[in-house]
């Protein structure tokens, strides 16, 4: 009955019940205080579950991958680099031609400072166009 009073009145149906005798609800600051903690604590129990869902996919997903590694004999990726650094790490030890990442830093051509592409064409003008362009 209430609905369809609702219905017919359209938004007034608050202000009905309040002039047929209703009472008026008082807002309880505690009241509001409980309800809003019970909405944190319902979103921080859906966002566990959220997690808890994502990492239960995600260790049948490492299964899966590692089952398809087994049978292909592949390895982890990780895995993988990190014997690609080591080859390359053993065959610069007792190489002469290391590869350039193996130089270490301060030795060899980055000492020198780069010129700028000005100063080398400086170099190759005659001498009364050099002082020219310099003022």
């Amino acid at each position: 009955m209430n609905f369809v009073m609702k219905a017919a009145m359209g938004g007034a149906g608050k202000d009905v019940g309040k002039m047929l005798g209703g009472e008026e609800e008082e807002k309880d600051p505690e009241a509001e205080k409980e309800k809003e903690e019970e909405r944190q604590e319902a979103l921080r129990q859906q966002e566990e579950e959220r997690k808890d869902k994502y990492n239960k996919m995600e260790v049948e997903r490492e299964k899966v991958r590692q089952g398809i590694r087994d049978k292909y004999g592949l390895k982890k990726r990780e895995e993988a680099e990190a014997e690609a650094a080591a080859a390359a790490e053993q065959v610069a030890e007792g190489s002469l031609t290391r590869p350039k990442k193996a130089v270490p830093s301060g030795c060899g051509d980055d000492d020198e400072e780069e010129e700028s592409i000005m100063d080398t064409v400086m170099k190759y003008l005659p001498g009364p166009l050099q002082d020219m362009l310099k003022k």
